[in-house]
């Protein structure tokens, strides 16, 4: 393998036909609240309860943070052309050396829901992964009653591994979560490259 990747805080922007990854600021805490707080968004998250800007530039904050420590890499998802923020995604707890994996964790606001926003922002976060990092992995942890998260994977071409029986700890206890993964030949195969 050549070097390994290293964030060091630097969160890289990512531009696609209809939606911008980049770094969140303090200034996008209004939209984040809109997005965070929403019911529908919240309902298979384990965001903190959130209510005004200021718990959202919190989050905010430390999800950068986190870039620098090298245990997360989130984007704003930018709708081009407006500046309005519609949700996040990114890489959680990446492992580099001995595993070259990466958790892709998302959310988006209801009201941008069903419209590909999501699919064209992890589709670039999923090339960046790849080709830049040098993951060969991408895992994805779902909420077995998450139906809609379930497809999105299936849509985008993860296999379904399996149920993580107890996986997490929720505020209703011990919960499962549905396993699905992205290989690096799998993503090759389908944009139709070698390696």
């Amino acid at each position: 393998m050549d070097a390994v990747y290293a964030c060091e805080g630097h969160i890289p922007e990512l531009a696609g036909d209809r939606v911008r990854l980049r770094r969140l600021t303090e200034d996008d805490a209004a939209d984040m609240l809109r997005c965070w707080s929403d019911p529908d968004t919240r309902k298979f998250t384990a965001l903190p309860a959130m209510h005004a800007a200021a718990d959202a530039a919190a989050l905010i904050a430390w999800l950068n943070a986190m870039s620098e420590e090298e245990d997360a890499l989130r984007w704003g998802i930018e709708l081009t052309g407006s500046g309005r923020v519609i949700g996040s995604c990114g890489l959680n707890q990446w492992q580099l050396a001995g595993a070259y994996r990466g958790e892709f964790g998302c959310e988006l606001a209801s009201d941008c829901q069903g419209k590909g926003f999501m699919t064209e922002a992890a589709e670039l976060a999923m090339r960046f992964a790849f080709q830049e990092m040098g993951l060969n992995r991408i895992e994805a942890f779902v909420q077995p009653g998450n139906a809609r998260a379930v497809r999105f994977f299936e849509r985008l071409g993860y296999t379904r591994e399996g149920v993580l029986r107890e996986y997490r700890h929720t505020s209703t206890g011990y919960a499962d979560a549905v396993v699905f993964s992205m290989l690096k030949r799998d993503w090759n195969h389908r944009k139709g490259e070698v390696g």
